[in-house]
């Protein structure tokens, strides 16, 4: 049984993460640890999907925590010297829910969410009667919220001047972003800031087209008090998008760049690391470079593998990012989008944000997804390991998560195979990007042929 996906178990409450799966998750997972501390976010299912798995962790020996409705980072700062089960879909649409399974602080990577799905599918029994555990509520946020501000204060300027709207999304970032910011000093407006699970201010899923009442809000803002940005959050406040004065969406490559050369100039060490994944732009590692450390890449929903992996190398990794989702190895080793805005508000504090992003450089990015069956996707990406390098012989290749191209002027181009659909995805970033996709697109489209034949 494949339960997990790239982050954690998510599908329909009623169809797939039921109360039934929860029940049968908790018990395979309570199988792992004596002690669990259990969260989720405000999802209309989530009261009875958590009493399902603490249910399962019981009756499999385990004492639980209940730690009520947190943003899953909360959740995972709770986890640390323990573990943790988090039930939140994240972006997804209301009607959905998940499971995510922590330890220590670090979501389980494959090898234990494979032990997990063994477990389930074997359908192991309860442990002895007198062999069960014990529950009791804890009290999570305030501590989670001190420690975020304490962490932020080492860097950046003081929020005292700083003006700030952020919309929450009526998800769990409505119990920690602003009341972090607001103690930090900022003057923090919110919207749709109350926790509801039918997320009725917008989509959980932050992007430019759900986020255009926060871009038009800060972009119209009062001349003589404007806001110095925009944050908007998903549902379990794990995601940050950032919004520019003027309202445009700054792109998530360029917040990571911002981020990676803030930590990389900051550490004393010979060797900082950060990692991101294979569709992330060059501008990271530009920054990262000229600030003096290198960039690492790993699968996307893994970038806790990937900083294990830098780490038994002999690599310090300072920072760790996917679009949108941000990993500050300092305060810990989960993604925690309330952390990001905390650590950007102080830098944008202290010399602005147009400061912070002109140094990145911005090309224009594309992706484009070529039709390709299943079955020939394999015969497909190894012709591109040879068929692409040569037909940009001037470019660094690696091919461990794909075919990935890096020109001597930082344009890049990505081929990679769809998990879920029928395509090869292409990404590029390049001042010429149209003719870029044109190029390696028929690259890609020759290679797809000639597996489908």
């Amino acid at each position: 049984m494949e339960l997990f996906g790239t982050a954690g178990i998510r599908g329909s409450a009623t169809e797939r993460v039921t109360p039934e799966l929860a029940l049968a998750v908790g018990r395979a997972v309570g199988r792992d640890g004596r002690e669990f501390v259990v969260a989720r976010d405000g999802r209309v299912t989530g009261p009875a999907l958590a009493a399902a798995v603490e249910a399962g962790l019981l009756s499999a020996g385990a004492d639980v925590r209940r730690a009520g409705m947190l943003p899953t980072p909360a959740l995972a700062f709770a986890s640390q010297g323990r573990r943790g089960v988090m039930l939140t879909a994240s972006h997804n649409p209301p009607t959905d829910n998940g499971i995510k399974v922590f330890d220590s602080g670090v979501e389980y990577d494959r090898t234990a969410e494979k032990a997990v799905e063994e477990r389930v599918t074997a359908d192991e029994t309860a442990a002895a009667w007198d062999d069960w555990g014990d529950s009791e509520d804890e009290a999570v946020l305030s501590a989670y919220r001190r420690a975020i501000c304490d962490y932020a204060r080492g860097r950046g300027a003081p929020l005292s001047d700083l003006r700030v709207a952020v919309d929450c999304g009526n998800g769990m970032a409505g119990l920690a972003t602003p009341q972090v910011l607001r103690s930090l000093g900022a003057d923090v407006v919110t919207l749709n800031g109350n926790v509801d699970g039918h997320f009725p201010g917008r989509e959980s899923k932050p992007t430019p087209e759900s986020l255009s009442d926060l871009r038009a809000f800060v972009a119209d803002s009062d001349e003589e008090n404007p806001f110095a940005f925009g944050i908007g959050h998903d549902g379990d406040a794990d995601r940050i998008v950032l919004v520019a004065p003027d309202g445009e969406v700054v792109h998530e490559d360029t917040v990571v760049a911002i981020l990676a050369e803030h930590y990389v100039r900051r550490v004393d060490t010979d060797d900082p690391v950060v990692v991101t994944t294979p569709n992330a732009s060059a501008r990271i590692d530009e920054r990262v470079r000229e600030a003096g450390g290198r960039v690492e890449r790993v699968r996307l929903g893994a970038l806790h593998e990937g900083i294990a992996a830098a780490e038994n190398a002999g690599g310090e990794v300072v920072f760790a990012a996917e679009p949108w989702k941000h990993i500050h190895t300092q305060f810990g080793g989960w993604i925690d989008g309330v952390a990001s805005a905390a650590v950007l508000s102080r830098l944008v504090a202290d010399v602005g944000l147009d400061a912070l992003r002109e140094p990145v450089t911005e090309r224009p990015y594309r992706k484009v997804s070529v039709d390709c069956p299943d079955a020939a996707k394999a015969e497909t990406m190894a012709t591109l390991e040879r068929t692409l390098p040569e037909a940009f012989p001037e470019t660094s290749v690696d091919t461990e998560y794909g075919v990935r191209l890096e020109f001597p002027d930082s344009s890049w181009v990505l081929v990679r195979p769809s998990g879920t659909e029928p395509y090869v995805r292409l990404y590029a970033e390049s001042d010429d990007v149209d003719s870029l996709v044109a190029d390696a697109g028929a690259v890609v489209e020759d290679a797809v042929e000639s597996a489908s034949n």
